[in-house]
């Protein structure tokens, strides 16, 4: 799995993508409403007005050749991100450029600075730059940009008219009060999308470390118990518990001689049909793979909701587990390969459950008389007419025993007093 940085960083190549077809689908945008404004007014304009418009269709230039640079610096893997400061600053330099410009052309009053249609443009800028979900450059642009705004208003040297004379009624809205107000605003939505971006920021960096946790825990626990640590419950897992739970076990017949002179890419192979046979029977039935061990597997049917259904679903899987496995087997030997036999036991009782391990390394675990019978039925299907040896305590849990066969009573190594066994299918 890709770690974080990698992540964040494909993230940032793609939102300065984005940001650069933005960039040029605006200044295409604007360029069609100037045209469409301008061209009634053409042989009325002034020298003034004109050399206004020139200034814009300049500007809508290069802002759109900066979105063609931006696009094409994110569109391959050279994209470094450095590279978003200088984008972040042509950004900032396009609105106080034609700002300044316009200022330098009308001779105005820098107090009627933030009436220019550039000054409209400010949050755009800052919308675009929020897409980076950097919050440090948005950060910087809102200084810079309110930095640059107040040295316009304030510092740059009066023009020959605050405002005409056919607007003397509206120098009110130009004074500094206002204008501090309009600044005020403009830093305030600034610093708003900066702090929305570093809260989105945050939530991104949770989202994919909990992903990569919970993908981490799916690598050595069953996808059920994986499923219930990311709920929180890892503590409650950790200090286990006792359940009734059916217990299989299935073996691989005559692995070690199958495999003595086998090349390695037909053991892997073999070994790869043969699990993944076992892990799609055990999800269809709801079983867990508590763990592989060489040729053979340990599967655990939780009584969490229902013992009868816990006991029916293990004695369907090891009906399931034996059918499916018997074709896969057939088909190996039209194909010419050994064919592969296995014996299924199965038992039911109360076990202790639990995750054990470090965090790195968690391990789900089942313990109990009821494995070790489990596993001690399924090394007597070698001596028996049948391939799977269920107990009579998981038929009678069940509820059914067709199809099963009563068998007498057996002996089991390890466990004091004699066991009733069913064979099947």
């Amino acid at each position: 799995m890709p770690d974080t940085g990698a992540l964040v960083h494909e993230a940032e190549r793609r939102a300065e993508r984005y940001a650069g077809l933005l960039r040029m689908a605006i200044a295409l945008a604007l360029a069609v409403v100037f045209l469409v404004a301008v061209i009634p007014f053409r042989y009325e304009a002034t020298e003034v007005l004109q050399r206004q418009w020139y200034y814009a269709m300049g500007g809508m230039t290069g802002y759109f050749l900066l979105g063609l640079l931006a696009w094409i610096l994110a569109r391959g893997t050279g994209f470094r991100r450095w590279m978003v400061w200088p984008l972040a600053a042509g950004d900032c330099l396009f609105v106080l450029s034609g700002l300044w410009l316009s200022l330098q052309n009308t001779g105005a009053g820098p107090a009627v600075t933030l009436a220019f249609p550039s000054a409209w443009l400010i949050p755009v800028v800052l919308g675009l730059s929020a897409m980076r979900l950097d919050p440090r450059v948005l950060w910087v642009m809102t200084l810079a940009m309110g930095c640059g705004l107040a040295a316009l208003i304030w510092a740059s040297p009066p023009g020959r008219a605050q405002v005409t004379d056919s607007l003397s009624g509206m120098q009110t809205f130009f004074a500094t009060p206002p204008n501090l107000m309009r600044l005020a605003m403009i830093m305030a939505a600034g610093v708003l999308l900066a702090v929305a971006v570093s809260r989105a920021r945050g939530l991104l960096f949770r989202s994919i470390a909990e992903t990569q946790r919970n993908a981490n825990l799916t690598r050595y626990l069953p996808a059920e118990v994986a499923a219930r640590l990311a709920q929180g419950d890892l503590d409650a897992l950790r200090k286990g518990e006792r359940q009734n739970a059916a217990i299989l076990f299935i073996d691989m017949r005559g692995f070690t001689g199958m495999v003595q002179n086998m090349p390695p890419e037909a053991l892997a192979e073999l070994m790869t049909g043969f699990r993944g046979a076992i892990l799609q029977e055990a999800r269809a039935s709801g079983g867990i793979v508590d763990k592989f061990m060489g040729d053979a597997a340990m599967l655990v049917y939780e009584a969490r909701k229902s013992p009868e259904q816990a006991a029916q679903n293990c004695l369907r899987g090891a009906r399931a587990l034996y059918r499916a496995l018997s074709k896969w087997s057939e088909l190996r030997e039209e194909q010419g390969k050994e064919a592969v036999m296995v014996g299924i036991g199965a038992h039911w009782g109360e076990v202790f459950s639990g995750v054990i391990g470090e965090t790195d390394r968690l391990e789900y675990s089942v313990f109990g008389d009821v494995v070790n019978t489990a596993a001690r039925l399924e090394a007597l299907t070698k001596d028996s007419p049948y391939d799977i040896l269920v107990s009579r305590e998981l038929v009678d849990v069940a509820g059914a025993c067709e199809g099963w066969h009563v068998l007498p009573d057996m002996e089991i190594r390890g466990r004091q007093g004699a066991l009733q066994v069913l064979g099947g299918p």
